[in-house]
């Protein structure tokens, strides 16, 4: 399992949005448009990142970005080929839709250029609490660009998700058929954990309830999250604290690395 990104749903409020995750140290990529009708930022990390999407305020909307709620809306793993993810997710005996094509414009050293991706989504009746899929990066140094890696706030990669499911049992067995990845019970909760990414599933309504940030250390963020009159802060020692941004009913973990 290879968590390819994590997804904060802005909806009709991109503006706003890229102007908090700014104001809070994370540097932003370039805005894209996607082909299907969608808008973006990414906050990269060496291996993944995390992504707020949006509709236009005119224009082509994408239909799943407006059906979703705001907030941790998707949760997103590496393919490193859409069709042969499909086939074996099929074999899994899960339900997968076929693999779709993607693509958004792009400016790299004012040439202008295509990131185009192959994507395999999973169904609401499988994977209720978000909407979960593969992303296979047909242009990924047009992603991943040095540039776009150092943040002022020191944000350094995604440790981590908490899911919510009225079945966590039978939600961590699904997860781990999408992953391959094993599930063990954890207390009340179940855990998958891979390659530096933990999956949390614990009781309740079907939701994305956090992630979990990592961070060269938090004083930089802790500062600049008590100054803003749109995010709460709580300290839990030098080491660790908790985001919340209430406009977009996101909370972070955050920790130092």
């Amino acid at each position: 399992m290879q968590l390819d990104h994590l997804v904060i749903n802005t909806g009709l409020g991109m503006d706003a949005a890229a102007a908090l995750f700014t104001n809070l140290g994370f540097q932003l990529t370039p805005r894209g448009h996607h082909s299907l009708g969608s808008i973006n930022h990414l906050m990269m990390d060496p291996v993944s990142y995390l992504e707020l999407v949006g509709v236009p305020a005119n224009g082509k909307q994408r239909q799943e970005v407006l059906d979703s709620p705001l907030g941790l809306s998707g949760l997103v793993f590496c393919s490193e080929d859409a069709e042969a993810t499909f086939a074996r997710l099929t074999t899994a005996g899960l339900a997968p839709q076929e693999p779709i094509l993607l693509e958004r414009p792009v400016t790299i050293d004012g040439e202008a250029r295509v990131a185009r991706f192959h994507n395999v989504r999973m169904t609401a009746a499988e994977f209720p609490a978000g909407r979960v899929y593969f992303c296979q990066h047909l242009t990924p140094d047009l992603v991943w660009r040095n540039e776009w890696l150092s943040h002022p706030n020191g944000f350094r990669g995604i440790a981590g998700m908490t899911v919510r499911s009225p079945d966590p049992e039978g939600e961590a067995a699904r997860y781990a058929a999408l992953t391959e990845g094993p599930a063990r019970r954890d207390g009340d909760s179940w855990r998958i954990d891979e390659a530096g990414f933990a999956l949390r599933i614990e009781h309740g309504s079907s939701a994305f309830v956090s992630a979990t940030l990592v961070f060269e250390d938090l004083a930089r963020l802790a500062g600049l999250a008590k100054a803003s009159p749109e995010t709460e802060w709580q300290s839990q020692g030098a080491r660790a604290g908790v985001l919340t941004i209430p406009s977009l009913a996101v909370t972070l973990h955050c920790r130092a690395a």
